[in-house]
């Protein structure tokens, strides 16, 4: 079988402005993807920062299968806060998140239920709701990811906004909040397959945080390959070569 072609289109999907790449063939007609895969940018990034991973996950994923891949843009601009093209999924201090950190108010942390974090859930859940029935399929067909922020939103996202658990779980460099909620759903992840990854030289969402991430999915019920690295915050080449084998077992099974 010859090798897809994927175009990277804006569109607006539900309430998300977002970038959508999608397989199509050598006419340049779309393929019905097989698999779809979102994945969540940070706090203070740009709407198309992840997009850089789609060539990479689908020269390995998905050269002759169909895969579509949906990089949202968070709904809050941070333009007047001095961050021209930066956007957010909820406001926060991460001087305050530090602080706590270094005076041992981890509690504090951990319970955190962010104000906004249900309004961008329900916006990322209705743009994944609207592919899914496009593509005529299900959660177990889907991956949903993040990085930092995104990576808590995909976790409140799994528990808590889809109709079922999502088939893969990717969370890089997240940390454990909303823990009370959280835990009262994460026993439906238990068949979820999750990948973590955290950088132990983290200095934005320290190391721990992500600890208590896979701690309580663990004490869920779930099975996490946590990558740990001696890096800062960021995604190692080892979590995105480990994603790109997840979406092609997601698409070929």
């Amino acid at each position: 079988m010859n090798p897809l072609q994927y175009r990277a289109v804006r569109e607006k999907v539900a309430e998300l402005d977002c970038i959508l790449v999608r397989p199509e063939n050598s006419a340049g007609e779309p393929v019905p993807p097989r698999g779809l895969a979102v994945f969540c940018h940070g706090f203070g990034a740009g709407g198309d920062d992840l997009v850089g991973l789609a060539s990479e996950l689908l020269q390995i994923a998905a050269p002759t299968s169909g895969l579509a891949l949906l990089f949202p843009s968070a709904p809050i601009s941070l333009e007047e806060q001095g961050m021209p093209g930066a956007r957010a999924w909820w406001l926060l201090s991460l001087q305050r998140l530090l602080s706590a950190m270094e005076e041992g108010r981890y509690e504090q942390i951990r319970e955190e239920v962010p104000e906004g974090i249900e309004a961008s859930r329900d916006m990322l859940s209705a743009t994944i709701a609207t592919l899914l029935d496009r593509y005529a399929i299900d959660e177990s067909r889907l991956l949903l990811g993040g990085f930092s922020q995104g990576a808590m939103l995909a976790v409140e996202t799994a528990c808590y906004g889809l109709k079922r658990p999502p088939a893969q779980l990717c969370l890089y460099s997240g940390a454990l909040i909303c823990e009370k909620q959280w835990k009262a759903r994460a026993s439906q992840l238990a068949r979820t397959l999750i990948l973590q990854s955290h950088g132990k030289l983290d200095t934005i969402l320290p190391f721990q945080t992500g600890l208590w991430l896979r701690e309580m999915l663990e004490a869920a019920g779930s099975t996490v390959d946590f990558i740990e690295f001696n890096g800062p915050h960021t995604i190692p080449q080892s979590a995105i070569e480990k994603t790109a084998h997840m979406l092609a077992q997601l698409i070929n099974d």
